[in-house]
């Protein structure tokens, strides 16, 4: 079975039976309710219940919607090998006997295998947040524990309906930007904020790296008073800390989700940013986002 839409490394995995680094999946740590389903063929596999954290790199789940994953033994002769009981995608390996939760059980699934869809949250709140390219800034805001979702796309323009060309001729006014879900019980917007600064040069004017042009400037949109106060107090303790912030605040506008292939890009190719790298700012606790 072959899925046009698939990017070569998803078909590495899926239909390969590859494997992706550990700790590189989007899905590996997120906590938002919802459900997991393949990606080639969209049968729900997995529940938020069933879903765990092992720190083993790779999302983990104790239990799978019943008749939904299929067992066989794997070529390598040792291990047991999961495939969607549908279309016969590769998920990853089970393991038992590790003593990780009540059932004893560990569902080992590549982050690349699955979509995940969110359970709607009557509590969740949106910030939209701009540090050149999009694919770099969504990689590491959606890595945020209590992120629900990420949608990449165009703010701040007078263009409606703005294709990816227009935007990069930088004469639409807009600039590539993120639209951040998440639930304030398990996440606050400061402590995005601070990942958003921690993971791009807000110092620099004209751009980001080798992104040069308006529609890659750092931009913080507010759409409250408390959100404006918010990112400014931020920036205020990064200056008092000794760093030339240029980031622009300002109020929201229109959001325009980006085309398809612009979503989730680095997670689909397999690859990391060149152009955003993560390196903690701000005292606290523990690190902003998961490795």
């Amino acid at each position: 079975m072959k899925n046009p839409e698939l990017t070569p490394f998803e078909r590495f995995v899926i239909e390969n039976k590859g494997t992706e680094p550990p700790f590189t999946g989007l899905l590996t740590t997120k906590k938002a309710q919802g459900l997991y389903l393949c990606k080639r063929c969209d049968q729900p596999l997995y529940t938020s219940e069933h879903k765990f954290l092992s720190h083993c790199g790779w999302p983990s789940f104790d239990d799978e919607i019943p008749g939904a994953v299929t067992r066989q033994p794997d070529p390598d002769g040792r291990r047991i090998e999961i495939v969607c009981s549908k279309c016969d995608a590769h998920l990853g390996h089970v393991f038992q006997g590790e003593l990780l939760t009540p059932k004893n059980l560990r569902h080992c699934v590549n982050s690349v295998s699955l979509n995940f869809v969110p359970k709607e949250n009557p509590q969740k709140k949106t910030v939209i947040l701009a540090s050149g390219c999009f694919w770099g800034t969504q990689h590491f805001l959606s890595r945020i524990t209590g992120v629900i979702q990420t949608q990449v796309g165009y703010t701040g323009g007078h263009v409606d309906q703005p294709t990816y060309q227009q935007v990069c001729s930088g004469t639409t006014g807009h600039v590539e930007a993120v639209l951040v879900e998440y639930d304030p019980s398990l996440v606050s917007l400061d402590e995005i904020l601070k990942v958003y600064f921690e993971t791009h040069d807000f110092s620099q004017k004209d751009g980001q790296g080798p992104d040069i042009g308006p529609q890659y400037l750092s931009v913080a949109f507010y759409g409250t008073t408390e959100e404006k106060s918010a990112i400014e107090s931020l920036i205020s303790e990064l200056r008092g800390l000794g760093h030339q912030v240029v980031t622009l605040v300002q109020p929201r506008s229109f959001f325009w989700v980006g085309e398809d292939y612009h979503q989730n890009y680095y997670e689909r190719k397999g690859e990391t940013p060149y152009c955003h790298i993560y390196r903690p700012l701000f005292p606290r606790a523990h690190p902003g986002i998961e490795p």
